[in-house]
């Protein structure tokens, strides 16, 4: 210290940190108004600027305001440089924080699709984190080759010993990196597992089902296995419903009601394909009944219950009032008395097709 402190001093140093409070309170209010603006505009970007502006503005007035007060006060050189290091130590984390933020945020968005894959938030956020460390480590004098060496042989190390946990991690980025699965797609595995994908972390895979229950599968079981992916390549998909009806019905006027059924239920029902017209392909001679496919076009996966559902009891009103008749099985049961030259025969309807049982 070149001198005593007088009160001048302490009124200069008081004034330069209320100074500093006070205009990063401002200028928090004003960016929270700038925010305001910038969630009411299509970009998503103006939000996630905003926002880490908000965060790192007002500490850096605050640090402002005491580098003020503390070039204002008589300190030595050794205490100024060392007040001036904690200064530069602060403001180069508030804007890691803040640039941190702002990366995981926009990975975040541009990756989530309806879910969040937390892996590449989290490994960007800590990418952004440990450059700024870095930069804080040489900024103070400390140099970082001999800690860049020493992670080198540690890393080693910790990979031995993280195996599972290190193949989870990549089998994760290699999973979003080809965009096999996404958050927010459907799927369904091979071992019998399906539903929207939730997550993707840094070690599991968290799929929810039909009955919102959450399934957890490890990273590298499911890059290791067969899998289908109900929102590639689009999320339209095919819908086949089997129909049967009866041997003596004229095909022709079915397949035109049919026709007919399926693109009111396409126009009408949520889930349907408005411009996609159904079709009729009709595939088996039965022993009571003529066998066909329709096809009908929905939206995405969960679209074709409510979709079946509705086209099915359309369908069964219009050939009721049509007349024609709804394919069911016949079997004729014999029965054959004691001493009876010929048998009886006792029609009786069954379940299982039409076929002849002797008792």
């Amino acid at each position: 210290m070149n001198r005593a402190l007088e009160l001048r001093d302490y009124i200069v140093a008081g004034s330069a940190i209320l100074g500093g409070v006070t205009a990063g309170f401002l200028l928090r209010m004003l960016l929270g108004w700038l925010g305001k603006g910038a969630s009411r505009t299509r970009w998503s970007g103006d939000d996630i600027l905003v926002g880490a502006l908000r965060m790192m503005v007002p500490w850096a007035a605050l640090a402002g305001g005491v580098s003020i007060a503390a070039a204002a006060l008589p300190l030595n050189r050794s205490t100024g440089h060392t007040v001036h290091q904690c200064i530069v130590a602060a403001l180069i984390m508030v804007v890691s924080f803040g640039c941190a933020r702002a990366v995981a945020q926009i990975v975040g968005t541009r990756s989530a699709g309806l879910g969040s894959a937390t892996i590449l938030v989290n490994i960007s956020r800590i990418t952004v984190l440990a450059i700024g460390i870095l930069i804080l480590l040489q900024t103070l004098g400390i140099s970082i080759a001999p800690l860049l060496t020493a992670l080198g042989v540690g890393g080693l190390a910790v990979a031995l010993a993280l195996q599972d946990t290190l193949a989870n991690l990549f089998a994760g980025v290699h999973i979003l990196a080809s965009k096999t699965i996404q958050p927010g797609h459907y799927i369904k595995l091979s071992s019998g597992e399906e539903g929207f994908v939730v997550d993707i972390n840094w070690r599991n895979t968290v799929i929810r089902t039909e009955s919102d229950n959450l399934v957890i599968i490890p990273n590298d079981k499911l890059s290791g296995t067969n899998m289908t992916n109900y929102h590639r390549p689009v999320r339209e998909m095919s819908v086949i419903v089997p129909v049967g009806v009866g041997l003596t019905s004229d095909l022709a006027a079915v397949e035109k009601m049919t026709v007919e059924v399926g693109k009111s239920v396409m126009a009408d029902v949520e889930g349907g394909v408005p411009d996609y017209d159904p079709v009729v392909r009709f595939h088996t001679f039965g022993d009571s009944r003529v066998g066909f496919n329709v096809i009908l076009r929905v939206a995405e996966f969960t679209d074709q219950y409510r979709v079946k559902h509705e086209f099915i009891k359309r369908l069964h009103t219009r050939y009721h009032e049509e007349g024609v008749e709804i394919a069911h099985p016949v079997r004729n049961i014999v029965v054959r008395q004691p001493g009876d030259e010929l048998p009886v025969t006792l029609p009786r309807q069954r379940a299982a097709g039409a076929e002849a049982k002797q008792l």
